[in-house]
């Protein structure tokens, strides 16, 4: 049976569901900022043997959505986890972020040092830099005429247009999600997505960074992550095995999984190896 409601947070009230039972809880983080939970959806497939938490966070989906973009800082999501979990009494717990889910995650335990069982970090960065620097490379991949329209429309700030819209979306389905057509989940989290918070912290598309996060940079702090962590992402991921492979590196006793035939939502392109693999590393931790 799942479990919703509602959690008070800085600034607002921020919507979760729980399901699943038992074992040692697993709260996982959307990504955006502002994208929901919904494309997480592929991950209640884990809550055969735990509790399985999701939850919006402020200003998207179910959650409140506040018109002050002051509220859209790191800081405050890094409170709002903070709050979240204390409101679920989640003492003991795993902790898994998607993309800038993952992000948050990261600057929650490099931040704050709370205990966790594990840090499950999938397509998530620690550097925006050099996520653009990769996505930058990514792009040239894309036909000169769509370039083109992207970079016209982003120079003349035209990014609400249909035409450019059109245009991200070979690179959508390249690197964020190669499944035709989208999971309901997927489409339903672009419907419902919170646009001041993507808008104001990460910018007009996935690969076009101009908000508050375009200097977003942890990487020379990953060792001092000492949380057991597994990194996973897919072959095609928009945060690209580079990436993870250096910060696999730089976090002391991590594991890194690479999924083959998927990209960013390798959860939900492969959701059996991808859940097949959670949790063995999950029972791994958990062991004596």
């Amino acid at each position: 049976m799942a479990q919703e409601g509602f959690i008070e947070v800085p600034g607002g009230r921020v919507w979760y569901r729980s399901v699943g039972e038992g074992g040692i809880p697993l709260l996982c983080l959307h990504g955006g900022p502002g994208f929901t939970h919904y494309y997480l959806e592929p991950l209640e497939l884990l809550a055969d043997q735990r509790q399985v938490i999701f939850y919006d966070q402020l200003g998207c989906g179910n959650a409140d959505r506040p018109e002050d973009v002051a509220l859209w800082t790191v800081e405050r999501f890094v409170d709002e986890l903070v709050t979240v979990r204390e409101a679920l009494g989640l003492e003991r717990l795993h902790l898994f972020g998607s993309s800038w889910g993952g992000m948050l995650a990261q600057q929650y335990v490099l931040d704050r040092q709370p205990e966790l069982k594990s840090l499950i970090l999938c397509g998530s960065p620690a550097s925006m830099i050099r996520w653009v620097k990769d996505c930058d490379e990514l792009l040239a991949a894309e036909p000169d005429e769509v370039r083109r329209v992207i970079r016209e429309h982003e120079e003349a700030g035209f990014t609400a247009c249909p035409e450019y819209q059109a245009a991200i979306l070979g690179f959508y389905r390249a690197h964020v999600c190669r499944l035709s057509p989208w999971p309901a989940g997927l489409e339903r989290s672009f419907a419902e997505a919170g646009y001041s918070v993507y808008n104001t912290m990460n910018g007009p598309s996935e690969f076009t960074v101009t908000g508050t996060l375009k200097t977003w940079d942890i990487m020379d702090r990953l060792g001092e992550i000492t949380v057991p962590t597994l990194l996973v992402g897919g072959r095609y991921d928009e945060c690209r095995p580079a990436h993870l492979e250096e910060m696999h590196r730089r976090i002391p006793g991590s594991r890194l999984e690479i999924i083959e035939d998927a990209s960013h939502l390798c959860f939900a392109e492969q959701p059996d190896e991808f859940t097949a693999l959670v949790n063995a590393f999950l029972a791994s931790v958990e062991s004596p």
